[in-house]
């Protein structure tokens, strides 16, 4: 493998490691809220231990975070001094406000939320949650406006080769900034309401039946259930202003090589660069037409019309089926947990199987999209712009292939430390029971869950 390619596939993993945790802490710290306003509204023991528990993930995930952040932004001078030299008018001062209107917060108020309940008046403790909430969220943001801006860039001028911003607003609130904003940032609730639906059946099918580990679980399958079929909405809005701005990326998600009308929905193929067809396909007729378009007949743009200038096929297409494959089966868990815990108050055991299977989907979800996000812009870095060719620096590709090697390692390791504290967390047993003279909360929807799921 060439440098190139090796920094590349370097950057992915750093990338692919780091999303991981943001993904979990941008909606996990609203949750948080959401405990804590609860606690304050019904003085109930159980939302406050329902807190106390998952404040420690969300500690743990965003420290893992930060660090593997940190990693990333130095391969901008390391492997990539093209991308600073040519956009960094832009890139610098996006990256700088995320840091000084959201880490700082974060990370100023996370000891409070951490340390200060009975330390401080309870209006404090409650304050510091909405900071670091919203903290996350800011991050997001300022993160999704230079991605977003990359892709659709705007608000910019070319001066002797290197960028230059002429209208901020234009740049910050680029053309796919508010689709690709809701869509991470729902795809981040989705990822949290699995991870604590997940965890919490866990907890439940291992005996560990508390009144926290009970609002946990209502908690995580209200939200699934609220937020996948909202994210089919968003998605489809997505796919509609990339086709626009981004055709060529919208032909690779759909394996389709000729402009034309009546395109076919493809549900499996095995896409063929050299040969410009797809094999062994399976379809639905016009389904992407209807789609894309809204009309049978509407025609989509296809790769031959890109030959030379479009992304690699297969990734992104594979990419695009795993993120909307495991998009529905959300959907279909949530509604079916929804439907239970409204007509019968409990969840079958089987349906607590699956959501403790499904603990991470949201993470397979979220990878798949950045796949076919972030492949599916090449060979641009940022589109119209700088090509991806032209931003990597001179690094020779034995040191870029002994840094992979000892990334891939290193997160490997942390990663499987990661998964394992949180189950470790999970098994140490009941939670506190609540403090005598609270009365148990309400069942949203119902009775208790079966004592002998």
């Amino acid at each position: 493998m060439d440098a190139l390619l090796l920094a590349r596939i370097q950057f992915a993993a750093n990338i692919s490691f780091h999303i991981l945790f943001p993904t979990i802490t941008i909606a996990l710290g609203w949750v948080l809220l959401f405990f804590k306003l609860r606690f304050n509204a019904t003085r109930n023991e159980a939302w406050m231990d329902a807190y106390r528990f998952w404040v420690k993930v969300f500690a743990l995930s965003f420290a893992l975070g930060v660090v593997s952040g940190i990693t990333m932004s130095f391969q901008f001078g390391t492997n990539w001094p093209g991308f600073m030299e040519k956009v960094g008018n832009v890139a610098g001062p996006l990256l700088a406000y995320e840091v000084l209107t959201a880490f700082f917060l974060e990370a100023t108020f996370l000891g409070i939320m951490l340390f200060g309940f009975r330390r401080v008046p309870n209006w404090v403790h409650t304050t510091a949650t909405v900071l670091v909430a919203f903290g996350t969220t800011m991050s997001a943001f300022w993160i999704l406006v230079l991605n977003s801006w990359m892709h659709t860039p705007a608000g910019h001028e070319l001066r002797d080769g290197i960028v230059h911003a002429v209208d901020w607003f234009a740049i910050v609130f680029n053309p796919s900034l508010p689709y690709r904003l809701a869509h991470m940032l729902i795809a981040s609730g989705l990822t949290c309401a699995f991870l604590i639906a997940g965890l919490s059946a866990w907890r439940w099918l291992r005996g560990d039946r508390g009144d926290a580990v009970r609002v946990a679980l209502r908690t995580g399958v209200v939200m699934a259930a609220v937020l996948a079929p909202t994210q089919l909405v968003v998605g489809d809005m997505h796919g509609l202003n990339t086709l626009e701005h981004q055709p060529a990326k919208v032909a690779a998600m759909e394996g389709n090589w000729e402009t034309r009308g009546h395109v076919p929905l493809v549900l499996f193929a095995i896409p063929d660069e050299a040969a410009r067809t797809n094999h062994f396909e399976i379809a639905i007729p016009s389904g992407a037409s209807l789609i894309l378009t809204h009309r049978a007949d509407g025609v989509v743009p296809g790769l031959n019309e890109f030959e030379g200038k479009h992304p690699p096929v297969a990734p992104v297409f594979y990419a695009f089926r795993i993120m909307v494959g495991t998009g529905m089966l959300m959907i279909a868990m949530g509604l079916a947990g929804a439907f239970f815990l409204w007509r019968r108050g409990e969840l079958p055991r089987l349906l607590l199987r699956g959501f403790a299977v499904m603990t991470f989907a949201g993470w397979v979800a979220t990878l798949a999209g950045w796949y076919v996000t972030e492949i599916g812009r090449q060979p641009w870095l940022v589109t119209g712009v700088l090509t991806t060719a032209d931003a990597v620096g001179p690094v020779p590709a034995g040191s870029v292939g002994t840094t992979l090697a000892m990334y891939l390692i290193i997160y490997a390791l942390l990663l499987a430390a990661y998964v394992g504290t949180l189950y470790r967390l999970a098994a140490k047993g009941k939670v506190a029971e609540a403090v005598p003279g609270n009365q148990p909360v309400p069942p949203t929807g119902g009775g208790p869950l079966p004592q002998g799921a």
